[in-house]
Parts: structure tokens; sequence; C-alpha cells
């Protein structure tokens, strides 16, 4: 049983499926994908992507803006309390620091960073944490904002030991997406390797970073399992092995995901 961490359901291209939502789901479950966290990264979108999957308990969703989302609705403490107290909420982001695309003064993005960890220490509910070219920034907000007081997870990432090092220190997963796969990820590799095994998560970040052999291509749940072997072949585990523990570690962080949480703790 896989379960992908991080995925944005509501951009899925639903072309191969005649634009049928619940087509591409059965695909994904015919695949071994039984729970999806599908995530929000601006508000105008966020009712929308809640409805679209409020029909199917084994999607679970989060509220947040990305750093990258300018010119959006900024979000408030109130904002994201009000929201993040739906039962469906599981985590808030995904928020962070981006400073690859934009430039200049990015204070609004730490800011609005700030604003999601209180939000989420408030709640009680784990943080899903972007970060790119910004190493240094994005560890030291979590630091002085108290992040380790929510938790969570550095999703798709793709930094240095170094980094990942002080996320686990502060509590948080690491989760992999398709990168992993890529021919010029092997220093990434390096850091799979040396996550512990009970801090790793699996994602796609669908639509995003297909992974090989699907790179270049539209990317969709059904494909985490190509993560899932690229993790088993680096840590000398079986593919089942990865999908079993990746599962109870998604479980044990997003506690509110309850749809196999139970039949997986007493495993």
């Amino acid at each position: 049983m896989f379960v992908d961490s991080h995925c944005h359901l509501d951009r899925v291209d639903l072309t191969p499926y005649a634009g049928d939502f619940s087509q591409m789901l059965s695909r994904a479950g015919e695949a071994g994908v039984k729970h999806m966290l599908c995530v929000c990264i601006d508000l105008e979108h966020y009712a929308a992507m809640r409805d679209l999957v409020s029909a199917y308990p084994n999607i679970s969703v989060s509220v947040g803006v990305h750093p990258n989302e300018q010119d959006v609705r900024e979000p408030s403490v109130e904002d994201l309390q009000r929201l993040g107290a739906d039962p469906a909420v599981v985590a808030i982001g995904e928020t962070g620091l981006d400073y690859h695309y934009n430039d200049g003064d990015l204070d609004w993005q730490r800011q609005r960073f700030r604003v999601h960890i209180e939000a989420a220490r408030s709640l009680d509910k784990p943080l899903i944490i972007h970060t790119r070219d910004a190493r240094e920034d994005t560890i030291a907000v979590m630091r002085e904002a108290g992040a380790e007081a929510a938790g969570g997870v550095m999703h798709c990432f793709t930094e240095t030991w170094d980094m990942a090092k002080q996320a686990l220190d502060l509590g948080f997963y690491i989760s992999f997406s398709g990168i992993l796969t890529f021919k010029n990820a092997e220093s990434l590799r390096d850091v799979a390797r040396a996550v512990p095994l009970e801090r790793l998560l699996i994602e796609t970040d669908s639509p995003y970073l297909a992974p090989v052999p699907h790179r270049g291509k539209k990317n969709e749940p059904r494909f985490v399992s190509h993560v899932a072997a690229q993790v088993a072949e680096l840590r000398g585990l079986s593919v089942e092995a990865v999908a079993e523990l990746t599962s109870k570690n998604f479980y044990r962080l997003f506690s509110g995901a309850r749809d196999a949480q139970d039949d997986l703790v007493a495993a």
C-alpha cells in the first residue's frame, strides 16, 4: 500500500481519463495507492479543491499559500485557523521559502511563512514546508517561529544532508519525489540513503516532476511506486517494505488521515 504524501489533484491532467477524476483515482488504486494528501497552494482555489475531493475518504487536504504565489489573497493566522479547523485538513501548507524565482526584498515570504507556523502551532497540525535556494533562512525562520512545536515535513526535498539533518533535529520528516530518480540526482540519493527510515516519506508532487521512466510527462499519484522503488534500491529493501514503512510514517505524522491508520499501526 502506497501513500502519496503530496500531490495537487486539482491540477492533474485528466485528458487520458476523458476528464473523469474518478477514473484517475481508480488507476491510482490499481497501482496500490490507497491514500493521497491533496495540497493547497492558494486560498482562491481552496474551496474548489476541497469540493473536488470531499467525496473520497482516502484523500486528505491541507490549506496554505505557496511561497511563490504572488498577487493572491494573503493568508492571516485567523484565515488558516478557520479553514484548518476542518477535520479533513490534516496539515498547514504548503508554505516556506523559495528564492529561486524571486529577488529583491523577500521579507513578505518570511512573514507569510511565520503566519503559517503560528497557525499550525495553534491548531496542533503539522506543516508542509517547501524550500528552494533558501536553506539558511528556512531553518532560521523555523527555529525563530518555533516550528518544531507543530512538526511536519520538508516536502520534495532537494537540498543538502546538512539541511536535512537540521530539519530532522527539529523533528521534521523528509519527503522525496520523482527527482530522486533523475540521472543527475546522485547527491540527493546520498541524502535519501542517510535519512532515518522512520522519518522518510514519498510523494509525486503531481502533476509536476514525473519520475523516470515517465519523465517529461504529466505526473499523477499512481507513479509514486517509482519513487518507492528508487528508495528500496538505495536502502536495500523491498518495494513492499518501503510502501509499508512510508505509509506508517505518513499516518504517524498526519494523524488526522484516518482511513487506514488503525490497521497500519496495528500491523
